[in-house]
């Protein structure tokens, strides 16, 4: 039995999960429309949908009336964009395993907000700390991140049916959901630290993504202890 706590969300019967599903096809289809492109075109659709900190950083060294500007956009755009199918893989597999539980609590409206809002905000966080970076940021780490850390401040007991290899056999077990995501923020922690300096980006990523979720499960966990009073 779930011990998370009980929301108006989750008083309703079971949902089936329309946004998970949805993002993950949408995810997927840009993927296959930028394999289908020349390299030139698809350097040219990374350019156009990704972030590009450097010129987003002087985008917002301007007047606060100067910042309606198209590059806003690409702080959502490119959430759904991957420059390789193992990057897309790895996002996907997280989106399934933690979005289909996170959006049966939080109804479709919840899920899309800690998706989009959540990357979002995780690229303008890697934006205002690398101002300087030229190369364009883009996938749905930030945004799966999100989902992650709002699955551990919701589900912070919950156990996850995983197949770990036990010599040449594959057993099926439960593990709690708390050591696997813990398991994961601290891989992501240290690349984080020690990590190349090409690797930065995406860990920086991830970090915001992450406790952005988690603030946001936090929130929806005290307002519901306020309602039950």
């Amino acid at each position: 039995m779930d011990s998370g706590i009980v929301t108006n969300w989750s008083r309703s019967a079971p949902r089936f999960p329309w946004v998970t599903l949805t993002l993950f096809l949408f995810c997927t289809g840009v993927k296959l429309l930028h394999s289908g492109l020349t390299p030139l075109a698809q350097n040219a659709m990374l350019e156009l949908g990704g972030v590009l900190p450097s010129q987003l950083a002087q985008l917002f060294s301007r007047p606060l009336a100067g910042w309606a500007d198209a590059q806003l956009l690409t702080l959502v755009s490119a959430i759904f964009i991957h420059a390789s199918w193992l990057h897309l893989l790895g996002n996907m597999v997280y989106l399934w395993v933690f979005g289909m539980p996170l959006e049966r609590r939080l109804g479709s409206l919840g899920m899309v907000l800690v998706f989009v809002l959540g990357g979002a905000l995780s690229n303008l966080f890697v934006t205002m700390r690398l101002p300087d970076l030229t190369s364009p940021i883009v996938g749905a780490s930030g945004a799966i991140s999100a989902v992650v850390g709002a699955y551990l401040g919701l589900f912070p007991s919950r156990r996850i049916g995983m197949l770990l290899p036990l010599g040449l056999y594959l057993q099926f077990a439960r593990v709690p959901a708390l050591l696997v995501i813990g398991s994961w923020f601290t891989l992501q922690l240290v690349y984080t630290v020690l990590g190349p300096i090409t690797g930065i980006v995406a860990w920086w990523t991830h970090m915001a993504g992450f406790a952005l979720g988690l603030i946001f499960a936090l929130l929806v966990r005290a307002t519901a202890q306020i309602k039950l009073r």
